[in-house]
Protein backbone atom coordinates (compact mmCIF):
# COMPACT_ATOMS: atom_id res chain seq x y z
CA UNK A 1 0.00 0.00 0.00
CA UNK A 2 0.97 3.42 -0.44
CA UNK A 3 2.89 5.58 2.17
CA UNK A 4 -0.22 7.87 3.19
CA UNK A 5 1.58 11.22 2.78
CA UNK A 6 4.64 10.16 0.00
CA UNK A 7 4.12 12.27 -2.99
CA UNK A 8 6.13 12.32 -6.32
CA UNK A 9 6.58 15.87 -7.78
CA UNK A 10 7.76 15.86 -11.29
CA UNK A 11 9.38 19.12 -13.35
CA UNK A 12 11.70 19.83 -15.01
CA UNK A 13 11.65 23.19 -13.42
CA UNK A 14 14.45 23.60 -10.29
CA UNK A 15 11.76 26.76 -9.09
CA UNK A 16 8.57 24.95 -9.19
CA UNK A 17 10.18 21.89 -7.93
CA UNK A 18 10.95 23.84 -4.92
CA UNK A 19 8.17 25.63 -4.44
CA UNK A 20 5.88 22.56 -4.01
CA UNK A 21 8.42 20.64 -2.27
CA UNK A 22 8.53 23.08 0.58
CA UNK A 23 4.69 24.43 0.75
CA UNK A 24 3.42 20.02 0.60
CA UNK A 25 6.89 19.41 3.48
CA UNK A 26 5.30 22.23 5.53
CA UNK A 27 2.31 20.30 5.67
CA UNK A 28 3.79 17.44 6.98
CA UNK A 29 4.26 15.52 3.36
CA UNK A 30 6.99 13.76 2.45
CA UNK A 31 8.08 14.37 -1.22
CA UNK A 32 10.42 12.49 -3.66
CA UNK A 33 11.41 14.66 -6.94
CA UNK A 34 11.79 13.67 -10.68
CA UNK A 35 13.19 16.50 -13.11
CA UNK A 36 11.82 14.35 -16.16
CA UNK A 37 9.15 11.75 -17.50
CA UNK A 38 11.39 8.58 -17.55
CA UNK A 39 13.34 9.33 -14.17
CA UNK A 40 9.11 9.99 -12.83
CA UNK A 41 8.49 6.50 -14.31
CA UNK A 42 11.64 5.00 -12.62
CA UNK A 43 10.55 6.23 -9.42
CA UNK A 44 7.47 5.07 -9.50
CA UNK A 45 8.43 1.36 -10.74
CA UNK A 46 10.25 1.02 -7.02
CA UNK A 47 8.09 3.28 -4.92
CA UNK A 48 4.69 3.39 -3.88
CA UNK A 49 3.13 7.17 -4.00
CA UNK A 50 0.09 8.62 -2.49
CA UNK A 51 -0.32 11.38 -5.38
CA UNK A 52 2.05 12.13 -8.43
CA UNK A 53 2.12 15.97 -9.53
CA UNK A 54 3.21 16.04 -13.09
CA UNK A 55 4.21 18.87 -15.31
CA UNK A 56 3.18 18.30 -18.47
CA UNK A 57 6.29 19.72 -21.00
CA UNK A 58 9.35 18.21 -19.86
CA UNK A 59 12.50 16.55 -21.65
CA UNK A 60 12.78 13.07 -22.34
CA UNK A 61 9.11 11.98 -22.31
CA UNK A 62 6.32 14.34 -21.57
CA UNK A 63 4.08 14.19 -18.85
CA UNK A 64 0.53 13.07 -20.92
CA UNK A 65 3.03 9.89 -21.82
CA UNK A 66 4.06 9.77 -18.45
CA UNK A 67 0.42 9.92 -16.81
CA UNK A 68 -0.75 7.20 -19.76
CA UNK A 69 1.90 5.01 -19.09
CA UNK A 70 0.74 4.95 -15.54
CA UNK A 71 -2.20 4.01 -16.09
CA UNK A 72 -1.84 1.01 -17.93
CA UNK A 73 -0.92 -0.10 -14.17
CA UNK A 74 -1.93 1.80 -11.29
CA UNK A 75 -5.13 3.90 -10.31
CA UNK A 76 -2.72 6.58 -8.26
CA UNK A 77 -3.98 10.02 -8.20
CA UNK A 78 -2.51 12.25 -10.79
CA UNK A 79 -2.53 16.21 -10.57
CA UNK A 80 -1.25 17.63 -14.18
CA UNK A 81 0.82 20.77 -13.70
CA UNK A 82 0.56 23.03 -17.10
CA UNK A 83 1.23 26.42 -18.83
CA UNK A 84 -1.39 25.50 -21.25
CA UNK A 85 -4.19 27.04 -20.62
CA UNK A 86 -6.17 26.07 -23.20
CA UNK A 87 -9.53 23.62 -22.74
CA UNK A 88 -8.22 21.42 -25.03
CA UNK A 89 -5.05 21.01 -23.68
CA UNK A 90 -6.63 20.47 -19.96
CA UNK A 91 -9.05 17.76 -21.49
CA UNK A 92 -6.05 16.32 -23.11
CA UNK A 93 -4.43 15.57 -19.74
CA UNK A 94 -7.49 14.53 -17.94
CA UNK A 95 -8.50 11.91 -21.10
CA UNK A 96 -5.50 10.07 -20.22
CA UNK A 97 -6.03 9.40 -16.79
CA UNK A 98 -5.42 12.68 -14.82
CA UNK A 99 -7.63 13.38 -11.97
CA UNK A 100 -6.79 16.77 -12.07
CA UNK A 101 -4.97 19.79 -13.15
CA UNK A 102 -3.04 23.06 -12.17
CA UNK A 103 -2.33 25.62 -14.52
CA UNK A 104 1.04 27.84 -14.17
CA UNK A 105 1.21 29.99 -12.37
CA UNK A 106 -0.90 29.08 -8.56
CA UNK A 107 -0.48 30.02 -5.35
CA UNK A 108 0.00 28.01 -2.04
CA UNK A 109 -3.49 27.79 -1.24
CA UNK A 110 -4.72 25.89 -4.62
CA UNK A 111 -1.96 23.77 -4.53
CA UNK A 112 -3.19 22.46 -0.96
CA UNK A 113 -6.86 22.51 -1.97
CA UNK A 114 -6.66 20.40 -4.83
CA UNK A 115 -4.24 17.93 -3.35
CA UNK A 116 -6.41 18.03 -0.36
CA UNK A 117 -9.46 17.20 -2.81
CA UNK A 118 -7.83 14.87 -4.68
CA UNK A 119 -6.11 12.50 -2.19
CA UNK A 120 -9.35 12.73 -0.06
CA UNK A 121 -11.79 11.25 -3.26
CA UNK A 122 -8.65 8.55 -3.26
CA UNK A 123 -9.25 7.38 0.47
CA UNK A 124 -12.65 5.75 -0.08
CA UNK A 125 -12.14 3.46 2.71
CA UNK A 126 -11.72 5.96 4.88
CA UNK A 127 -15.54 6.86 4.06
CA UNK A 128 -18.65 5.53 5.33
CA UNK A 129 -19.65 2.44 2.95
CA UNK A 130 -22.77 1.59 1.44
CA UNK A 131 -23.97 -1.99 1.67
CA UNK A 132 -24.70 -4.10 -0.78
CA UNK A 133 -24.83 -4.72 -4.50
CA UNK A 134 -27.17 -3.04 -7.28
CA UNK A 135 -28.05 -4.86 -10.36
CA UNK A 136 -28.80 -2.15 -13.29
CA UNK A 137 -29.32 -3.97 -16.66
CA UNK A 138 -25.59 -6.10 -17.61
CA UNK A 139 -23.79 -3.75 -14.65
CA UNK A 140 -23.63 -5.12 -11.03
CA UNK A 141 -21.69 -2.83 -8.61
CA UNK A 142 -20.80 -3.68 -5.22
CA UNK A 143 -21.24 -0.22 -3.23
CA UNK A 144 -19.22 -2.16 -0.23
CA UNK A 145 -16.04 -3.20 -2.27
CA UNK A 146 -16.28 -0.37 -4.95
CA UNK A 147 -16.36 -3.02 -7.44
CA UNK A 148 -17.93 -3.39 -11.06
CA UNK A 149 -18.88 -5.82 -13.51
CA UNK A 150 -20.24 -5.55 -16.82
CA UNK A 151 -21.92 -8.93 -18.51
CA UNK A 152 -20.07 -10.72 -15.26
CA UNK A 153 -16.39 -8.98 -16.18
CA UNK A 154 -14.66 -6.95 -13.39
CA UNK A 155 -13.90 -3.57 -14.84
CA UNK A 156 -11.42 -1.35 -13.25
CA UNK A 157 -12.65 1.83 -12.02
CA UNK A 158 -10.33 5.01 -10.50
CA UNK A 159 -11.62 6.33 -7.26
CA UNK A 160 -13.12 9.31 -8.56
CA UNK A 161 -14.71 7.31 -11.21
CA UNK A 162 -15.93 5.06 -8.91
CA UNK A 163 -17.74 7.88 -7.34
CA UNK A 164 -19.47 9.48 -10.62
CA UNK A 165 -21.13 6.14 -11.07
CA UNK A 166 -21.93 5.48 -7.17
CA UNK A 167 -24.14 9.47 -7.84
CA UNK A 168 -25.71 8.18 -11.03
CA UNK A 169 -26.62 4.39 -9.55
CA UNK A 170 -27.93 5.01 -6.45
CA UNK A 171 -30.60 8.20 -8.22
CA UNK A 172 -31.41 6.08 -11.47
CA UNK A 173 -33.13 7.93 -14.07
CA UNK A 174 -32.42 11.38 -12.10
CA UNK A 175 -30.59 13.92 -14.31
CA UNK A 176 -27.60 15.68 -11.95
CA UNK A 177 -26.24 18.73 -13.59
CA UNK A 178 -22.73 19.34 -14.08
CA UNK A 179 -22.46 21.45 -11.07
CA UNK A 180 -23.85 19.06 -8.77
CA UNK A 181 -22.03 16.22 -10.05
CA UNK A 182 -18.57 18.89 -9.14
CA UNK A 183 -19.88 18.97 -5.96
CA UNK A 184 -21.10 15.60 -4.94
CA UNK A 185 -18.16 14.17 -6.35
CA UNK A 186 -15.44 16.26 -6.94
CA UNK A 187 -16.19 18.72 -3.51
CA UNK A 188 -17.06 21.99 -2.75
CA UNK A 189 -13.63 23.35 -4.00
CA UNK A 190 -14.93 22.59 -7.88
CA UNK A 191 -17.43 25.18 -9.33
CA UNK A 192 -16.46 25.63 -12.95
CA UNK A 193 -14.71 22.54 -14.39
CA UNK A 194 -17.44 21.15 -16.15
CA UNK A 195 -14.75 19.46 -18.33
CA UNK A 196 -14.22 17.31 -15.42
CA UNK A 197 -17.78 16.23 -15.29
CA UNK A 198 -18.14 15.54 -19.64
CA UNK A 199 -14.37 13.83 -19.34
CA UNK A 200 -15.40 11.14 -17.18
CA UNK A 201 -18.75 10.60 -18.36
CA UNK A 202 -16.73 9.89 -21.26
CA UNK A 203 -14.41 7.43 -19.73
CA UNK A 204 -17.10 5.26 -17.82
CA UNK A 205 -18.77 5.24 -20.78
CA UNK A 206 -15.61 3.60 -22.54
CA UNK A 207 -15.73 0.85 -19.92
CA UNK A 208 -19.56 0.70 -19.30
CA UNK A 209 -21.23 0.79 -22.53
CA UNK A 210 -21.18 -1.49 -25.47
CA UNK A 211 -20.82 1.21 -27.62
CA UNK A 212 -19.61 4.50 -26.12
CA UNK A 213 -20.93 6.86 -29.24
CA UNK A 214 -24.40 5.37 -28.51
CA UNK A 215 -24.49 5.12 -25.05
CA UNK A 216 -27.62 3.33 -23.79
CA UNK A 217 -26.66 3.38 -20.03
CA UNK A 218 -25.32 6.59 -19.31
CA UNK A 219 -27.61 9.19 -20.91
CA UNK A 220 -27.14 12.78 -21.82
CA UNK A 221 -29.84 15.33 -21.14
CA UNK A 222 -29.11 18.02 -23.48
CA UNK A 223 -28.65 21.34 -21.82
CA UNK A 224 -29.25 19.99 -18.33
CA UNK A 225 -27.30 16.96 -17.26
CA UNK A 226 -26.54 13.17 -17.24
CA UNK A 227 -28.69 10.61 -16.02
CA UNK A 228 -28.28 6.58 -15.84
CA UNK A 229 -31.27 4.02 -16.86
CA UNK A 230 -32.00 1.29 -14.51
Amino acid sequence: MPQEKHLLIVDDEPSIQDFVKRNLELRGFKVSLAANGLEALALFERTHFALIILDIMMPRMDGLEVCRRIRQRSTVPIIVLTALGEEADKIAALDQGADDYLTKPFGVGELLARVKAVLRRNHWADQPTLPGTRRLGNLEIDFEQRLVWRDGTLVRLSPTEFGLLQELALHPGKIFTHEALLRRVWGTEYHSESEYVRVYIGRLRRKLESDPTQPTRILTEPGIGYYLVN
